[in-house]
Parts: structure tokens; sequence; C-alpha cells
């Protein structure tokens, strides 16, 4: 049963008016995967980006394509997200503030078919190391495109504004790489 993107962000919807709205989203996330539903409405990836399914003040539901290759700086959300991968896999490292800055705290490789829930303190960066693209949606808890969120740097973890136009311009750099690299 293939589902249109209506029929997609009206699940969330109907998750976050729930009591426990990051544990309904995980649910409604699990079951169109395992049911292979969201595969069969979203097309195959062959580019790396991040399309807007829906944004609201709300709801925020992100189709996320990771290019082979690329890596986003930690970041953090401010609002509890949920991420589940129907393609590929995510390489999440997971860090925590300390008296000295940031500290590297933990990873997860969140595989096709899983489902990742992250509370709204959560700072974690994501790569894709693997050489197929990894694809995923994503459902924040809010409006992903507001609101005063952090990135850190890799080298030196020095904390600033998050860059949204940063990280856009990452994943055109990733996909220009692939390209090249696919037409040698």
């Amino acid at each position: 049963m293939a589902l249109d993107h209506d029929e997609i962000v009206g699940r969330f919807q109907t998750a976050i008016a729930q009591h426990t709205p990051p544990l309904a989203a995980r649910d409604a996330l699990d079951e169109m995967i395992a049911s292979g539903a969201l595969q069969a409405a979203l097309p195959a990836p062959e580019i790396g980006g991040i399309t807007n399914l829906h944004n609201s003040a709300d709801l925020t539901v992100l189709q996320v394509v990771w290019t082979p290759g690329m890596r986003i700086n930690p970041h953090n959300h401010n609002m509890w997200a949920v991420i589940g991968m129907y393609g590929g896999t995510e390489d999440n490292a997971f860090y925590r503030r300390t008296p000295d800055g940031l500290t590297e705290s933990g990873a997860k490789q969140v595989h096709e078919g899983d489902v990742l829930v992250l509370g709204d303190d959560v700072i974690h960066s994501v790569a894709n190391t693997r050489q197929n693209f990894a694809a995923a949606i994503h459902v924040y808890g809010g409006d992903f495109f507001s609101g005063d969120r952090s990135e850190w740097d890799f080298e030196t973890l020095t904390e600033g504004p998050r860059d949204v136009a940063g990280t856009m311009r990452l994943f055109e750099e990733a996909n220009q790489r692939w390209l090249a690299n696919q037409s040698r």
C-alpha cells in the first residue's frame, strides 16, 4: 500500500496529538517502514538533500537523503526528533556538554528499518560512510526551520549558531563529489 505525502504527514499530525508524541510518531514511522508503504511512497534516492514534506509550529516532517561520504557537524534540535531509515545506514555520534565544552558520548548506527527517538536536548552529528545513499524520514516536534539552535565545529568543537544554509551547502558539495566520482 503506497501512501501519498498528505497521508504520511497526517499520520504524524495524529501522533503529535497523543499523550507521548515522540513515541506515537515512532510507532507510526515504524509501521510505515515495516509495511513498505513509506518506501513505495517516496522515490528511490539518486541525490542527497533535504525535502520538506511538512512544516508548522508543532511539526516538521523531512525526507533526508545522505550522499555517500558526507557528514554534518554536531548540532542540536532543541525539540524531540524521530528518525526512520527506509534505505541505507546513518552513523550518529552523540555529544554532551561538559564544563570544558563538548565531548563525544557514544554512537549509534541506524540501519534500514530502524527508528531512532532523540530527546530535545540531544546533540549529535550524522555521517554516511557507505557507498550507497541513506534515506530517512525525520519527524520533529516543532518548527525545524526557526528557533535558536547550535552547531559545533568538528575540529575545535566550538559552538556557534546553526547554519541551515551551510548545511545545505554540505549536501551540494557531497553531491558534486559523488557525481564527479561516478563519471570516472
